[in-house]
């Protein structure tokens, strides 16, 4: 009789992490391809559905695995030796294999939750599991060329074609003229002479979001290349090429971290990274993994990368530039581009909420379509940094209002609950510090934000300038959400006339207001701004002062576009495991 081997348990429970990660692709690729079909049927809500479907499906498959090896290993599942060994055997298995260290960030989800692990453990999970350049050539998405032999519209078309949609284009002869001329028009603004057009690379799946489709790719001259990326929609009469972008400033917006997450089925994941970083070089790769869906495999490699730095640099962490918040205590190392928001033990006044209900808003917003207006944030648990990295003052703040969320063991400052988001320029200091233009255009794209988040179903709440942000592209952003809500859940009134001439200089209100009222034409005494941009403001953003724009877009989110997302809200507030750091 052959001994036992003593680690075949291990064998086993290896086998179990890789399988789970493998199910748990293959269910997410199923959610995934359900994306054509919701946008040739215009299927929102079935559309909002798979959204928070495939976002809860990494939680479940780590749970399910976590129980398997439980019961497999017995007591042995709390010794770190056998995690020590356990990780050493599936290291050596997932080394060089498609999405490898995916595979790996699954492996660490599993042996934190078990082991409870705070900060980060070398000996139990991999602390290196970083996108390899290396890896990702050697598994590159094979792309579609299509190859030009003196015809550019014809291969424009054959890639329209090759979408293969069950709704025919509604004028496919003019979509393809206008990417036609789009292309000659680039090339004309590069060469003193028009180069020969070459061809066409693209990527061979629809990548889906909301409810438009793109296609991703790349044009070819003789002596350069250009990012190609066609945006289609799917009006009543059929699918319509809706833009066309060539601009790295624009394309990386569409990647970016105001935008929702998109369907695409395409593997290896770490191949489809390289080729759109290979689009936007200066995108960091975190935004990409998240950009795709792949929010864990996003946050383990935004929180390597952050403490590669932290490591190496000199600065400490500060109180991040702006206003104090009454909520939040936010700070940032004005050496690297994020801010990390600690919930305040109790808020100030007027601010009426709890912490659950802002943790609930900061869920919705993941859940929910952030329409290009709402910065996305990643959320950490029993995460660590050194002590010796913080100044003073935020150390002193972070202890004293935050005692529910913070602890100090021995040199580490251990933060149970963090949100972790991009830094942006506070619009109240960007409007103190820019020039007459760059002012004007901020203005008039906070009232542009205002509106994209109403056709999205979102009311900030809190209007004031100070919660929104300024990216580097000059596009307003709302980071704010401890009052968020939907628009479909507001009261918009018109204030009442007053009884009395001195009603009018009372503190308080001479009328009734219940908590959900709100009154559009006292939205001005939220623009803290000059009087010359608030003038600015009213030429194109006057409309958002009254209760009939607002109640038109209430009536169209309950009626027309059927209110596809206002269940996203109740949704956020079900009960779920909170997620680690990877």
């Amino acid at each position: 009789m052959l001994p036992t081997n003593p680690r075949a348990p291990l064998f086993e429970a290896g086998q179990i992490a890789r399988e789970a990660f493998v199910k748990y692709n293959d269910n997410f690729g199923r959610i995934t391809r359900r994306a054509k079909q919701r946008f040739e049927t215009r299927d929102a809500r079935g559309a909002e559905r798979d959204f928070g479907e495939r976002i809860e499906l990494y939680t479940k498959s780590v749970e399910r695995a976590v129980g398997a090896i439980t019961r497999l290993l017995g007591e042995e599942v709390l010794l770190v030796p056998r995690w020590r060994e356990l990780k050493d055997l599936f290291s050596a298995r997932m080394d060089g294999i498609p999405d490898g260290a995916f595979n790996k960030t699954f492996f660490n989800s599993i042996s934190r939750r078990i082991l409870h692990t705070v900060g980060a453990d070398p000996e139990t999970e991999f602390v290196d599991v970083r996108f390899n350049l290396h890896d990702a050539q050697r598994h590159a998405v094979e792309c579609r060329s299509y190859i030009n032999w003196g015809s550019p519209g014809a291969i424009v078309r054959q890639l329209l074609e090759d979408c293969a949609f069950e709704v025919a284009y509604a004028d496919l002869a003019g979509d393809v003229a206008r990417i036609e001329a789009e292309l000659a028009t680039y090339a004309q603004c590069r060469q003193p002479a028009p180069e020969e057009f070459l061809r066409l690379d693209f990527l061979p799946a629809v990548f889906y979001q909301s409810n438009r489709a793109y296609l991703i790719g790349r044009a070819f001259w003789p002596t350069h290349a250009a990012p190609l990326v066609i945006m289609l929609d799917n009006p009543t009469d059929g699918v319509r090429v809706e833009a066309i972008m060539m601009s790295v400033d624009d394309i990386s917006i569409l990647f970016g971290f105001t935008r929702s997450y998109f369907f695409v089925d395409l593997e290896p994941v770490e191949g489809a990274v390289y080729f759109i970083n290979s689009l936007l070089p200066g995108k960091p790769i975190d935004e990409l993994y998240t950009a795709l869906g792949r929010i864990r495999q996003g946050k383990t490699e935004r929180y390597q990368l952050f403490s590669t730095h932290l490591a190496n640099c000199h600065d400490r962490f500060a109180h991040a530039p702006g206003d104090r918040g009454l909520v939040m205590i936010v700070f940032t190392l004005p050496s690297y581009d994020l801010v990390f928001k600690v919930i305040r033990d109790r808020f100030g006044f007027p601010k009426n909420t709890s912490r659950q209900e802002v943790m609930e808003r900061y869920e919705f917003v993941l859940m929910h379509d952030r329409a290009g207006r709402l910065i996305d944030t990643q959320e950490f648990t029993d995460i660590e940094f050194p002590l010796t990295k913080f100044a003073p003052e935020v150390l002193a703040e972070l202890m004293e209002a935050a005692a529910e969320s913070t602890r100090i063991d021995g040199e580490q400052l251990v933060i149970r609950h963090l949100y972790v988001e991009r830094r942006l320029r506070p619009l109240n200091l960007y409007l103190r510090e820019q020039d007459t233009q760059a002012a004007q255009a901020a203005v008039l794209d906070y009232g542009e934000a205002l509106k994209d988040l109403a056709r999205a179903n979102v009311f900030p709440g809190d209007l004031l300038v100070k919660n929104f942000g300024v990216t580097r592209q000059g596009r307003v952003i709302f980071y704010d959400y401890d009052e968020l809500c939907l628009v479909t859940d507001c009261h918009f009134r018109e204030v009442p006339p007053a009884r009395f001439d001195e009603d009018e200089y009372r503190p308080r209100p001479w009328f009734h207001v219940n908590a959900n009222d709100v009154f559009p034409e006292e939205f001005m005494k939220f623009l803290a701004i000059a009087p010359d941009l608030r003038e600015i403001f009213l030429t194109q953003h006057a409309d958002l002062l009254g209760v009939a724009f607002w109640r038109d877009i209430q009536h169209h989110h309950r009626h027309v576009g059927g209110s596809e997302q206002a269940t996203a809200l109740a949704h956020a507030k079900r009960p779920r495991a909170r997620p680690a750091f990877s």
